[in-house]
């Protein structure tokens, strides 16, 4: 029991964490709000004691069902599966209790392996004592099915009230009337064999003496008063002779000798020849059956029992022919067999290993199971019973022998209990269930080991996405410098050109101003005006030019270069050569940048 309740404890690891193919497992998980109550519904399986399993049952509906109800419903199918293949009862009585998958999966899914309590796995464990119920229809096989009826009025109980304790109260209940039904069945059973024994007894000291009579009778015409003293008193002393030595005692051996001498004297065609000899046994035949019959009665032979015998040896002495008749009538009146005249048990060695074993005959629900309750080795019967002290049939040992060797009856493979089917069961499932979850956790390990090797892969590739895009950028930027640092190099190079034009032709125009020409100067400020300055002086040696303004007041100096410088930075204009300057400018600037292009 503690071996079977730790594996017992198993079966909340495999409600969590079995999974079944084919199963209609709930897609994600549910809430407990949306997970159907399935009481109802199994409670009607019971009570209509279908042999449906009840995975079947719940795929039959469209409704969802938790991943604990799929589990317990599987578990109690597979339980009850491998109950019914291997418990070793009658198919009709396995599949009564078969049908409790209905209770075991609601009660699983409330309470775990709780639902395998004590009183119920000892209750199914005792159904070892019906190994030999069989559905006979006698008044055995109808008290079983009734207490099984029994059973689905506690089970509506326990699933009306939603609690276990009416399967409980019945298998209690049923253990107790167990106890008182095994302490009968002992007495019961002792009882038959003392009767059935004395009765084979009786068999073989009755078939013993009518084969002795058969043997002696047949084919001959005797008497009628031979045969009667024969039938109505000497066919009783051999019995009875037989009972008390057997066939070989020496009251029996004188038995048979003395029938044998009735039946010489009875019949003339065996006596007629010797007739010193008739007169010589006729002279002793009283007084000898007298003697035999004394040893074994307790009361005399009477004088009327012997008065035919001594009528008809009168009347063979006289040499007289008394009517004859057959000895044994054509009708099989006398029913004998010579058999038992050379009967012998079989050796102790041969039926001993098959006494107390059970047998069975037929297949499926049509087989009938039998207890080889005893040998009666008077008769070499087999005496079957149900196993409970009620006689089912005797059979020849040599009958048994034959239906063994032709295989229409075999013994009954040993029963395997329920607790045992639930041990193995449940470990087997257990294993499997900690397969899946190394399984599953190989899964996550190699996904997770999937999942960073893609990120590792994806950093990298990030990684590299980002220095080739750095690096593209960086072209990028080198190109757009190198373009820039070209651009500027081109503006220096045409600002530098553009300057040395400008300069020549401001240059030019400082060398082409004419005493009285003028110039603009502009303000320093931007409040202030322009000032108009007219060429005064120059002096070609110092070359500096003196302007004045057209007051002649203001003087301002500058020389050749600054006023060059002040062309080229636009502070100061040439008054008259102005737009000549800026028409041949744009043609120089024109002529420069189709150039740089």
């Amino acid at each position: 029991m503690a071996s079977r309740k730790a594996v017992a404890e198993k079966i909340d690891d495999v409600l969590a964490g079995i999974r079944v193919p084919d199963l209609p497992y709930p897609a994600g998980k549910p809430s407990p709000e949306t997970t159907n109550d399935w009481q109802a519904l199994l409670f009607s399986c019971w009570t209509e004691q279908r042999n449906e399993r009840v995975t079947h049952v719940l795929r039959s509906v469209h409704l969802d069902w938790s991943v604990r109800q799929i589990n317990a419903a599987y578990v109690a199918d597979r339980i009850m599966d491998v109950f019914l293949k291997t418990s070793g009862l009658h198919t009709a009585l396995a599949l009564r209790i078969a049908r409790l998958r209905f209770y075991l999966a609601w009660r699983m899914n409330l309470e775990g392996n709780l639902a395998f309590s004590d009183l119920l796995l000892n209750w199914l464990d005792s159904f070892h004592e019906w190994r030999g119920w069989s559905d006979s229809g006698g008044r055995s096989s109808k008290a079983l099915l009734d207490q099984l009826d029994a059973l689905v009025v506690a089970v509506s109980a326990s699933f009306n009230s939603g609690a276990s304790s009416a399967v409980d109260t019945f298998c209690s209940q049923w253990q107790e009337d167990s106890a008182r039904r095994n302490a009968q069945t002992g007495k019961l059973r002792q009882r038959l064999q003392e009767t059935e024994r004395g009765a084979a007894r009786q068999r073989r000291s009755d078939q013993t003496s009518r084969a002795l009579i058969g043997r002696a009778l047949q084919g001959r015409k005797l008497p009628q008063p031979v045969l009667h003293f024969i039938f109505d008193h000497w066919q009783r002393l051999l019995k009875q002779a037989v009972w008390d030595s057997g066939i070989n005692g020496e009251t029996c051996r004188h038995g048979s000798k003395l029938l044998e001498w009735l039946v010489w004297i009875g019949d003339p065609a065996l006596s007629d020849n010797d007739r010193d000899r008739l007169y010589h046994v006729g002279e002793q035949i009283g007084d000898r059956l007298v003697d035999v019959w004394s040893r074994v009665f307790e009361h005399p032979l009477t004088p009327n029992a012997l008065a035919g015998i001594g009528a008809v040896m009168m009347s063979r002495l006289r040499g007289e022919t008394p009517e004859l008749t057959d000895a044994l009538p054509d009708d099989h009146s006398f029913p004998w067999n010579p058999a038992w005249l050379s009967f012998e048990a079989p050796p102790h060695k041969e039926f001993k290993p098959y006494e107390e074993q059970w047998f069975v005959e037929g297949e499926g629900a049509a087989e009938q199971r039998r207890f080889f309750c005893a040998f009666l080795e008077d008769t070499a019967e087999i005496l079957w019973t149900n196993g409970t002290g009620v006689k089912l049939g005797l059979q020849p040992w040599q009958a048994f022998c034959q239906s063994r060797d032709a295989g229409s009856i075999r013994p009954l493979p040993a029963l395997t209990p329920f607790g045992e089917v639930l041990e193995e069961t449940v470990h087997l499932l257990a294993v499997a269930c900690e397969k899946q979850r190394k399984q599953r956790e190989k899964a996550a390990e190699a996904a997770k080991a999937r999942a960073d090797a893609l990120r590792k892969e994806n950093q990298a590739a990030e990684l590299k996405r980002k220095q080739q895009e750095a690096e593209r950028l960086a072209l990028l930027e080198r190109h757009r410098q190198e373009l820039e640092d070209q651009r500027l190099a081109d503006e220096q190079a045409e600002q530098e050109q553009l300057y040395t034009q400008k300069t020549l032709l401001a240059q030019k125009q400082v060398t082409a101003i004419n005493l009285g020409g003028w110039i603009l100067v502009n303000a320093e400020r931007p409040e202030s005006e322009a000032t108009r300055l007219k060429l005064a002086v120059r002096t070609n040696a110092s070359r500096k030019l003196i302007f004045v303004d057209r007051l002649g007041l203001n003087r301002r100096e500058f020389l050749e270069d600054e006023l060059v410088l002040g062309i080229v930075e636009e502070r100061i204009r040439v008054l008259g050569g102005a737009a000549e300057f800026d028409e041949t400018l744009s043609r120089v600037v024109g002529r420069i940048r189709v150039g740089r292009h």
